[in-house]
């Protein structure tokens, strides 16, 4: 099969049969295998209900009804398992992706060779409020990652089968997919300028909390893919630094103590200084980050996946 459009949705079920519609007319004019993935993320509406007509009426229309509301991510990671085409096609269930952005997606990924083609939305039709949000978070996902892309969270991507095999999207890591691809290998990431539309129907289902969940998802991302494997490198280097700093600040209290004994000139007692409180303080912050690292690396050699790695070819 040539192209899987997976499609994760909550509440969109005016828009879902022109969605379809449109995939549609796309797919038959270049002559495209395909299916078509909804996920229903726990919708209150008729959202499953339209796609059950969908499934009826077409062979390639499919679908997964969530429980409850979990999030984009979740349904990602539910659409990319079930996904069997060469090339995966991500987009937002709203009208705002538009799917004659696919054949060139497609053309990028089979023909030019990338592993992750991401969409950049140029012209936006957002307000201020979303817009420059979204412009500081790129700056920064940027910054972390080392991945030149000017919208990371464009929910038009293609991708190669392989690379939505070999990830995980968890919690709210859709945004950070590129960065995902690029710890696992695939480093041939492009960018495709794309038509953003103004939403149709209904309104976003998403607050200004996400930016700030956002950063808190990069930085632990960053971490992880960093000192996952080898704590012992962050904690105990910042432990053995902060030990040490402390060791040498409490030597020269106590010396400062000890010429003043030796030169019979009044001196305080060493508890009565504040230096000394401080020194004392970052020796036992130092001795914990060191322990923390410790264990840390207890708990990574002990890990089921310590020696789990991707294979690319084997002869």
């Amino acid at each position: 099969m040539d192209i899987s459009v997976v499609i994760p949705l909550y509440n969109e079920e005016e828009s879902l049969p022109e969605l379809f519609a449109w995939i549609e007319r796309v797919m038959h004019a270049h002559n495209f295998s395909y299916e078509v993935i909804f996920i229903d993320d726990g919708s209150t509406d008729k959202s499953w209900q339209l796609i059950e007509q969908l499934a009826n009426q077409s062979k390639h229309a499919k679908g997964i009804q969530f429980r409850r509301n979990y999030g984009k991510s979740p349904g990602l990671h539910c659409g990319f398992n079930k996904a069997i085409g060469d090339v995966v096609i991500t987009m937002d269930a709203d009208l705002q992706d538009s799917p004659d952005e696919i054949p060139e997606l497609y053309r990028m990924i089979k023909e030019d060779g990338y592993d992750l083609v991401s969409g950049w939305k140029q012209k936006r039709y957002d307000p201020l409020s979303k817009t420059i949000p979204t412009k500081l978070f790129n700056a920064t996902a940027r910054a972390f990652s080392g991945i030149q892309l000017n919208d990371f969270n464009c929910g038009l991507k293609a991708y190669k089968n392989t690379v939505i095999k070999n990830i995980e999207v968890y919690n709210d890591m859709h945004r950070y997919i590129p960065y995902l691809a690029q710890i696992e290998g695939f480093n041939k990431i492009g960018e495709k300028i794309v038509q953003h539309q103004s939403r149709k129907y209904g309104s976003t289902k998403f607050g200004l909390e996400r930016f700030f969940n956002g950063y808190l998802d990069l930085i632990t991302l960053w971490f992880t893919s960093k000192f996952g494997k080898k704590p012992m490198h962050f904690f105990g280097l910042l432990g053995t630094l902060m030990f040490t700093i402390g060791f040498i600040a409490l030597c020269i209290v106590a010396g400062t103590k000890f010429i003043a004994l030796a030169e019979g000139t009044p001196r305080h007692l060493i508890t009565d200084s504040p230096y000394f409180y401080v020194s004392l303080t970052s020796m036992l912050m130092g001795t914990q980050l060191f322990l923390t690292g410790f264990l840390g690396e207890l708990i990574s050699r002990n890990a089921p996946t310590r020696n789990h790695y991707k294979i690319q070819s084997e002869i």
